[in-house]
């Protein structure tokens, strides 16, 4: 398709929502095809994503910055290091940007291992421009929501840290639905002592109410469960 064409489609894309979901995120087009990569930049950036070309899988791993959302569009087959060998390497470096295959040779058994490492979606040249912009929305929608809830658990962690050992006790038992009075009981401290304790839980945990409480902790505890997944 000619790039004025697929620049008009994709002007006739550009509707508010699509505007907002392509504010702040970064398309990186990786393939060793100039033409491909020129075509593929035009499509991107009149449906108003910013856009990054790269000459190979190395040139990307050299330019790409972490902490700007986005996703990867990349070619399987290249010279050097292929689209299947740079996941690997952004696996290996702790770099969960969600990508998305392209290719002219594509084959049963290269998709099912894309999509088994991982990736967003796999398209075969020549590839239908709608389902390319569809697949890139989602990809990128789906890495700013993985940063959601990295940013979350970290909050979130870093809120019960706060917490002194008396005040996690007390924060335990209050969330197990203890009354103030067994609480001291059980603690062996007056119960004014153990509604200091339970306000300062409340403010350093940021929870309103009770019920706010009582799921900041369970979902605390589920993190803790699954702590090993988030290292």
């Amino acid at each position: 398709m000619p790039i004025a064409n697929l620049a008009f489609l994709g002007s006739t894309l550009r509707t508010e929502e699509e505007a907002k979901s392509t504010r702040h995120a970064v398309v990186h087009v990786v393939d060793d095809d100039a033409e491909v990569r020129e075509s593929l930049a035009e499509l991107l950036k009149s449906a108003g994503w910013t856009v990054q070309t790269h000459v190979s899988a190395e040139s990307f791993l050299e330019d790409y910055t972490p902490l700007i959302p986005g996703c990867l569009l990349v070619d399987v087959c290249m010279p050097g290091m292929s689209g299947l060998e740079l996941q690997q390497q952004l696996a290996a470096r702790g770099w969960n940007i969600p990508w998305v295959i392209i290719t002219a040779h594509a084959d049963v058994s290269m998709a099912v291992q894309a999509m088994s490492n991982g990736a967003s979606g796999f398209l075969e040249k020549p590839y239908r421009s709608q389902e390319l912009l569809t697949l890139v929305k989602k990809a990128v929608a789906q890495d700013r929501a993985s940063r959601g809830a990295t940013i979350r658990r970290r909050d979130v962690i870093e809120r019960f840290k706060h917490l002194s050992p008396r005040e996690s006790q007390v924060m335990e038992l209050v969330t197990a639905g203890a009354p103030n009075k067994q609480i001291a009981q059980q603690l062996g401290i007056s119960e004014r002592t153990v509604e200091v304790h339970r306000a300062n839980v409340m403010k350093k945990l940021s929870a309103a109410t009770l019920a706010e409480l009582i799921h900041l902790a369970a979902e605390y505890r589920a993190l803790q469960d699954n702590q090993g997944l988030f290292d």
